[in-house]
């Protein structure tokens, strides 16, 4: 017992104890030995029975994150002790996983004892709590301690909410009157009807629906606008009315409600209006938590500390709502409107800054952006499209939509869509032009066909409107159909050798062919998706088929016949099969290991049917890469 009793002596927080005490101490410890190296204790699963103090040997402490790295590697040799603070702050269970070394031995105290001492030892019981306090202000550290916030449960939306289509709800009837009634008559209507919209309709004999107002309009451009109340309600009311087919999913509708900032869907079957929605009775519904409240918080920020807040908190919701079994294309549009909705915040506060534009814009989002298909490793991309002026008011304009886009290209950067390293954004000056300058853009890239022009036709080709005047984008794509029924032999050849720049991942014996980063084999899992992106714009641009979307694409190219139901489908389901894989390996990245995003993935981190999943997905790809250069390609040899 001397032995030990001597040791104890020089071990902290023992040697702060009474000798008497630390006798006692010394003859209840009990000696273990660990011969061979092995794990002992795994992070948050393994109870700790007591407190082992190292006499000899050593050993290794550390934290797994989510791909089995280890993070944070401490070494604890003789004199240290390990698991004060995983019984007194993690609910007696291991904080981190413990591997002894061969030939490590330890002399163990029994939890019970060990609270005894910090109970009766105040200076004992500090030693432990400082120990763990000065360990958090390591960043990384904490992170991994840091229990995680169950905020992200109140993200978790019924599964009626994804599987529900709008025809299953109760619609509220439509209340109209014609766009010549007064409108304190129709301030009285609303009143007697006791509801909070009345719909607008023309004066012709169709009494088609052109707008309408409600109990806001009236507040705001009435009394408020100190309007004479006996005008028309023609003068003051809202347009145009946005409405949705009553077979589309309830996420749908309220996602349209964001995007389109409207408070009312008109909901309809068969071409003919069979009610309306309200937003605020959608989210208040029981279906509807979760993103949608989310979003609706992002819209009600009111600065770029708050908007960036928000975005940091998107990963954990991405991975809750992935691991409930949403659909990867239906988180896709969760995160673009949250992502449109920020951006939308920026520029009505850049126009608020610099005061109304001197001309008419678009301002669109291009790439995975564009196409509604953004992760979790995002940067921005985006152009101005600005309509063409005399001359002597041409620098003018110009400078303000250098400044605008300055503006909002740096607050996004801020916040965490990150500049693009290509330079595809409107802060530079190549990607803020003129609508004439833009045509000629689109025909000097379809005419010099080159890899580099063909890379950023096909990047503007996935072009999307977010805000401004829509007619812009309509002239665009007016144009662009005209000049893609041209003969374009030598164009279409080269986004061909684009699309197949990048080959699936399988090997000739059916292998997943990796590469070392770091200590892990892996393949990139962007690439490995670009391929699909790339065929369906090929195909898209052949048949001057507009939509941006990879899903909304190959249905277009499914109902003109030009892909069949199995082709479609197979390539929908391989797409959105490996955006699943991208986006919960990206956000547990963010969430549990507190590391940047990557697109990287060690086929050995899946099970066994997964990567055989992923070996047919990359067969499904070879057989359409084949048919784009069968089709493509060979004219140019």
């Amino acid at each position: 017992m001397s032995d030990k009793l001597d040791f104890l002596r020089t071990v902290k927080p023992f040697d702060l104890l009474p000798e008497d005490v630390l006798a006692e101490v010394a003859a209840g410890l009990q000696e273990v030995q660990h011969p061979r190296e092995g794990v002992i204790y795994f992070q948050d699963e393994t109870k700790l029975r007591g407190l082992d103090i190292l006499v000899e040997g050593e050993y290794e402490t550390f934290f797994y994150d989510s791909q089995q790295n280890r993070r944070v590697v401490e070494y604890s040799r003789r004199g240290d002790c390990y698991g004060g603070v995983s019984l007194l702050l993690n609910r007696k269970k291991s904080l981190r996983t413990v591997v002894a070394k061969k030939n490590t031995r330890v002399y163990f105290l029994h939890r019970r004892e060990f609270l005894a001492l910090c109970q009766g030892y105040e200076g004992f019981f500090h030693f432990f709590t400082a120990r763990y306090g000065q360990r958090m202000l390591n960043e990384e550290y904490a992170h991994f301690v840091r229990p995680l916030t169950h905020a992200g449960q109140s993200y978790l939306a019924s599964d009626q909410l994804f599987s529900r289509r709008i025809e299953t709800l109760e619609l509220r009837p439509m209340v109209l009157c014609a766009a010549y009634t007064p409108i304190h008559e129709v301030a009285r209507r609303m009143a007697e009807a006791r509801t909070s919209c009345y719909f607008i309709t023309n004066a012709d004999v169709d009494g088609h629906i052109i707008g309408y107002v409600t109990d806001i309009t009236l507040r705001d451009k009435v009394v408020a606008g100190l309007a004479d109340a006996r005008l028309p309600v023609e003068t003051i009311m809202d347009a145009p009315v946005v409405s949705i087919s009553s077979r589309a999913f309830v996420y749908e509708a309220i996602l349209l409600m964001f995007r389109t900032k409207t408070r009312y869907l008109l909901v309809e079957t068969d071409g003919e209006y069979v009610g309306f929605l309200s937003r605020n009775k959608l989210l208040t519904d029981d279906q509807a938590q979760s993103p949608f409240i989310f979003i609706q918080s992002v819209k009600q920020a009111q600065a770029v500390p708050e908007l960036k807040r928000r975005w940091e908190q998107v990963p954990e919701m991405v991975y809750q709502l992935l691991n409930r079994g949403v659909k990867p294309e239906i988180v896709n549009q969760v995160i673009t409107t949250v992502s449109d909705t920020i951006a939308l915040k920026l520029i009505e506060g850049a126009i608020a800054e610099l005061g109304p534009p001197p001309a008419r814009f678009v301002y669109m989002v291009l790439g995975s952006e564009g196409r509604k298909e953004q992760t979790l490793l995002t940067d921005q991309d985006n152009a101005i499209i600005y309509e063409d002026k005399a001359n002597e008011q041409r620098e003018l304009v110009r400078a303000y939509f250098l400044k605008f886009a300055e503006m909002v290209s740096d607050q996004l950067n801020a916040i965490g869509f990150s500049y693009c390293e290509g330079g595809f954004m409107a802060k530079n000056p190549k990607w803020t032009h003129s609508l004439s300058h833009w045509k000629r853009n689109y025909v000097e890239w379809m005419t010099e066909a080159n890899p580099e022009a063909g890379m950023q036709f096909a990047a503007s080709f996935d072009c999307r409107y977010i805000y401004g005047d829509a007619e812009i984008m309509d002239e665009l794509h007016a144009f662009l159909d005209a000049e893609l029924q041209k003969p374009r032999e030598r164009f279409f050849h080269y986004m061909a050798v684009n699309a197949l720049q990048y080959e699936p991942p399988l090997t000739f014996f059916r292998n997943i062919r990796t590469f070392a980063v770091g200590s892990q084999q892996v393949f990139n899992l962007k690439r490995t998706m670009s391929p699909i992106v790339d065929l369906v714009r090929m195909y898209a641009l052949k048949h001057r088929i507009f939509a941006t979307n990879t899903g909304e694409r190959l249905e277009a190219l499914r109902a003109a016949g030009v892909f069949t139901e199995r082709e479609a489908q197979e390539l929908l389901q391989s797409y959105y099969y490996l955006m699943g894989v991208r986006l919960k390996k990206q956000a547990a990245q963010i969430i549990s290991d507190n590391v940047a995003p990557d697109n990287y993935l060690d086929p050995k981190t899946l099970t066994k049917v997964e990567q055989v999943t992923l070996k047919e997905i990359f067969k499904v790809i070879s057989d359409f890469q084949l048919k784009i250069k069968v089709g493509f390609t060979k004219s140019l040899g």
